[in-house]
């Protein structure tokens, strides 16, 4: 049995690695920090984890662990994770520090300078539908943003296979507990129910993630994306719905040749992907609630001569937390589905 610790337990995605972790076969939840919370129990802070009856603490310091995850926002991640890594503990960020490896984008997108740019090329991409291989060998993973995991995941496949023209448009819908726990006025009740909502026009944190990474599978040029992510008055779930103009071969086929020929480059890529399920229909938010599964649903519209792929994820699960469980399991030689097997809360 691995121990395993958490920084930043308060906040929603801290919150739902306690409850993936406390029902893990192999792993135990060791401790939990949350600075704010200090001194209190866990189920003080949220009641729906009262069978974790877990301390909150102000760090990890005098706790022996075998694998640290932290929970904690950009630039305060990196700089309490950086005794962790020196002592070469397994350590997996679901903040930003770590996702990018020029230190240039992360401090032009975060307005921060970098507390330790020297472990950036030491980071892996936490994606395992990318890096399976380099996760299972890695000390240091970052989990990508949720927006990123959902248009990667959409995209991913017909870059790979050259299916698509490197400018894209890539539009989200999230549920508000994206936004985090902190009151904030745009995803306030009054003002964010019955009413959907852009922002991010002027460059979302989340872009150079999903440049870098498709970048790495796409024929030259480079991708071109332009992504507009959208709140929506509901909990949990992220759609992406992403356009791009047929490429190449596809261009010339007939629409049912073109849908067949999409469809194969999706199941192919996907084929060896236990949490990404390629679907005949579109797929709705309410499917994957609560889980790490990702559905994808690629289709071709020659009317216009583009290709639409619609993915759907929990920004909770595999858009974070999930995520993270699912590298730990590669890190520590785990079976990579273990405690990840929920299915939706539905309806």
């Amino acid at each position: 049995m691995k121990r395993a610790g958490i920084l930043n337990v308060t906040g929603y995605a801290g919150a739902e690695l306690a409850r993936l972790l406390h029902a893990h076969p192999d792993i135990e939840l060791a401790a939990v920090t949350g600075r704010s919370a200090a001194g209190k129990r866990l189920p003080d802070v949220f009641p729906h984890l009262w069978q974790i009856d877990l301390p909150i603490a102000e760090s990890l310091e005098d706790v022996s662990v075998d694998v640290v995850l932290s929970a904690l926002p950009h630039g305060a991640a990196a700089e309490q994770l950086l005794p962790h890594i020196e002592r070469g503990v397994p350590v997996i960020d679901l903040s930003a520090d770590f996702r990018l490896k020029r230190v240039d984008e992360y401090e032009a997108s975060y307005k921060v300078t970098h507390p330790a740019p020297h472990l950036l090329q030491r980071a892996v991409f936490g994606l395992p539908e990318l890096h399976r291989g380099e996760i299972a060998g890695a000390k240091l993973v970052a989990v990508p943003g949720c927006h990123a995991t959902g248009v990667i995941l959409a995209l991913a496949p017909a870059f790979a296979a050259g299916l698509i023209e490197p400018d894209v448009v890539a539009d989200t819908k999230t549920g508000l507990s994206g936004a985090g726990r902190a009151l904030a006025l745009a995803v306030h009740f009054p003002e964010a129910d019955e009413s959907v909502a852009p922002y991010g026009l002027d460059g979302h944190r989340h872009l150079p993630e999903m440049t870098q990474e498709l970048g790495s599978l796409a024929e030259a040029p480079a991708p071109e994306i332009t992504f507009v992510p959208h709140y929506i008055p509901m909990t949990r779930g992220i759609l992406s719905t992403c356009y791009a103009r047929a490429r190449g071969r596809l261009a010339a086929m007939s629409a049912a040749e073109a849908r067949v020929e999409l469809r194969r480059a999706y199941d192919a890529f996907y084929a060896d992907a236990p949490f990404v399920r390629v679907s005949d229909g579109a797929p709705s938010t309410k499917h994957v609630m609560g889980t790490n599964d990702a559905i994808v649903h690629p289709s071709v519209d020659l009317r216009s001569g583009r290709v639409v792929v619609a993915c759907a994820i929990d920004n909770l699960g595999k858009g974070a937390a999930g995520a993270a469980v699912q590298c730990l399991n590669l890190m520590l030689g785990l079976p990579e589905t273990a405690g990840l097997r929920q299915m939706a809360l539905f309806p």
